[in-house]
């Protein structure tokens, strides 16, 4: 008899995870290693939020259950945050709050999948998408969105991939990982695609604060307001406040599917953490001079590892437009002969560079797009500079 289920041994691990446990494992052998991996801002929580938490903590109605689907003041902030943001009026009865933005991802797809039906990913994805469809049952539908065509997928090509087995879509902007930013135009034509074929939309605002130049974020039900309907947005504090530790997310859409969530998470999780839930109306009911200055730094390291990037041999790199990622096309690295290995896959190529390098970064593999790699600029500028430094130096040592 099988120990574990088949179901979850299936699961891929997370690989911006194992990459960042990698990467520990060479510091504490005392490697000097700079790490492109994980994507979390290197920030402090906002000092006014983590005071918030600290008295919250002293309070005892912090110390016992609350409402599973959270706090009526967070969804009430949330309400208020997303008019704001975004320029949509919601009902607090249409918001369930969650441990985090991942946990939002996959409430929803459990809210909406039966065994079966497909959910169109367009790709790069974020590594968690298809183990998240597949553990609601679904069966994630890939759609390969190259440099070419600017990582962005096409109405053309949802027409291709639909079928009468197509229940959602997967729409993130800004991305991760690829830092692209859909324009109004782009978006609201993908809303309008997915009102004429009945197809439901989850669309991952979690990087809406993270754009650069004139790339503007555009939330697709404001776009678009026939599509509220059959929409599900999923977003949370971490990026936008520094507050990844905290795990508050929520997800946003129809009441009768809110409250079928709301009843899933009651089994599954009860309330998120109290503290967490009081830090995050501290923080979606301030100002976004913080997030400004984040916003300001990010901008910052992104050109600069964008022009570092782009100046290897063998590497072409679209300049992000949000979030806090750039994501190479590497596949002119391969085949090089680095001291006696020659990696013919960027998931070698990344195992090659960190043993020889100590400099980590994600395999194009993780997120279904092979042949590019990402790395995170949600690091030091000094990071930044040397890491990509040494890739710089090491690259064209193979290539002369």
């Amino acid at each position: 008899m099988r120990r574990a289920s088949r179901r979850l041994l299936e699961i891929a691990p997370s690989a911006t995870l194992a990459v960042d446990a990698r990467a520990n494992a060479l510091r504490a052998a005392g490697a000097h290693v700079i790490s492109f991996g994980v994507g979390q801002p290197d920030f402090p929580t906002p000092a006014p939020v983590v005071d918030v938490a600290a008295a919250a903590c002293r309070e005892p109605r912090n110390h016992q259950y609350t409402p599973a689907g959270g706090l009526a003041e967070l969804k009430a902030a949330v309400v208020a945050k997303t008019e704001r943001d975004s320029g949509i009026r919601y009902d607090p009865s249409q918001v369930l709050i969650t441990n985090g933005g991942k946990h939002a991802v996959f409430t929803a797809l459990a809210s909406l999948l039966d065994p079966g039906d497909e959910v169109l990913l367009p790709a790069p994805y974020w590594t968690t998408y298809p183990e998240a469809i597949r553990l609601a049952g679904g069966t994630p539908v890939e759609l390969a969105c190259p440099d070419t065509t600017g990582f962005k997928v096409s109405v053309d090509q949802l027409d291709v991939a639909v079928s009468d087995r197509t229940k959602a879509l997967i729409f993130v902007s800004p991305s991760n990982p690829t830092g692209v930013v859909y324009t109004p135009d782009e978006t609201r034509a993908i809303g309008e695609w997915a009102v004429a074929n009945g197809v439901w939309v989850i669309t991952d605002e979690i990087y809406e604060h993270l754009t650069y130049g004139d790339s503007v974020f555009t939330s697709m039900p404001a776009a678009v307001p026939a599509l509220r309907d059959q929409c599900l947005i999923v977003n949370g504090v971490a990026k936008t406040y520094a507050m990844t530790g905290w795990r508050v997310g929520w997800m946003i859409g129809p009441p009768d599917i809110v409250q079928v969530a709301d009843g899933y998470q009651s089994h599954t999780t009860g309330n998120i953490a109290n503290v967490s839930q009081r830090a995050a109306i501290a923080a979606v009911e301030g100002g976004l001079e913080e997030v400004a200055r984040m916003r300001e730094a990010f901008a910052r390291r992104g050109a600069v590892m964008h022009k570092l990037l782009s100046s290897i041999r063998g590497v072409t790199c679209v300049e992000p437009q949000g979030a806090f990622y750039c994501f190479p096309n590497v596949t002119g690295l391969l085949g090089r002969d680095y001291g006696g290995v020659t990696p013919l896959t960027s998931l070698e190529l990344a195992d090659v560079a960190l043993a020889q390098t100590h400099v980590a970064f994600v395999p194009g593999e993780a997120f279904g797009a092979p042949g590019y790699a990402r790395f995170s600029y949600a690091t030091s500028d000094e990071a930044i500079e040397e890491g990509i430094g040494r890739l710089v130096e090491w690259a064209t040592r193979a290539a002369s």
